[in-house]
């Protein structure tokens, strides 16, 4: 897990209340730097479980890798604009300078354009100037008015609205307007699925001890104050911000809805991202989402 992640609040409220032990499993954290590196260690065996998306795991799997998803969070991020911005929809971006957190294959960023495809009739990617780049990066060229919008990942959203940067549209909404249900969790726990049928018992107790520090955390104002020192920031406000997104960001179902926009969501991915982004995958194989043995 990365040290700064959800993944890492999650894990202290765990160790907090001893849910680990109480539901017969020892949670052993490694720290890592990226998210890249999470991924390296995950298909080298040196880890068992790490956070990442199911598109990922998708090209994993098309690549004979037998990874598979079980759903972590709907957070993704958000579109924001600065404070006083005159844009109001997607077509008064044309011709703005756009951060884009991550790379020309950022997920979020192929969602908008596909969505701009549907709206606007045009390619967001030929419409804007953009900027790709780190989140904390861009965050300060958005602070300095140096972009007119940032699409970024929802905890630096959160970091930027107490300061008065508003949201023209979130992942969710993108998702929403594409047809696909916002409660679609883009972002899960993977692991192999020849150590879960290996380990079902560990991995059933390790989803009860995730499912409990969750609903400490979608509950329980003073575990926030607890966790403040892992949050990055002494502002109250940007805590209350991180603490809100976060809570809306539990899944709360995934059923056949979910899992049909999944298919859909696929199809749109791979027509735009190409197999740069999916791989050798056609479509989207249903394996990939865990179901626990009855």
């Amino acid at each position: 897990m990365l040290g700064f992640g959800t993944a890492a609040w999650e894990v202290d409220v765990m160790r907090r209340h001893a849910l680990d032990t109480a539901f017969g499993i020892t949670v052993e954290a490694q720290r890592l730097a990226g998210t890249e590196a999470g991924k390296t260690a995950l298909l080298a065996g040196s880890v068992d479980v790490i956070v990442s998306d199911w598109v990922w795991v998708m090209r994993q799997r098309s690549e004979g890798a037998d990874l598979v998803f079980m759903p972590y969070s709907r957070a993704v991020g958000a579109l924001e604009l600065p404070r006083g911005s005159p844009i109001r929809a997607l077509e008064d971006l044309k011709g703005k300078k756009l951060g884009i957190a991550g790379g020309p294959l950022d997920k979020s960023w192929i969602l908008l354009r596909a969505l701009g495809l549907r709206q606007v009739k045009r390619d967001l990617a030929q419409e804007v100037q953009p900027v790709f780049g780190a989140p904390p990066l861009l965050e300060q060229e958005f602070l300095a008015g140096r972009l007119d919008g940032l699409l970024t990942f929802w905890n630096f959203a959160a970091r930027l609205e107490p300061g008065g940067a508003r949201p023209l549209i979130s992942v969710a909404q993108i998702l929403q307007g594409l047809g696909v249900s916002m409660e679609l969790p883009m972002l899960g726990y993977v692991f192999r699925e020849s150590w879960a049928r290996a380990n079902p018992i560990a991995l059933a107790r390790f989803t009860n001890a995730t499912a409990a520090a969750k609903t400490l955390l979608a509950s329980s104002d003073d575990e926030w104050r607890e966790l403040a020192p892992l949050m990055g920031t002494d502002d109250p406000r940007l805590q209350t911000a991180l603490r809100t997104a976060y809570r809306a960001g539990i899944p709360r179902r995934f059923d056949k809805a979910e899992r049909d926009g999944a298919v859909r969501l696929f199809a749109i991915l791979a027509e735009l991202g190409g197999e740069d982004l999916v791989g050798k995958a056609t479509r989207l194989d249903p394996g990939v989402f865990w179901t626990m043995p009855a």
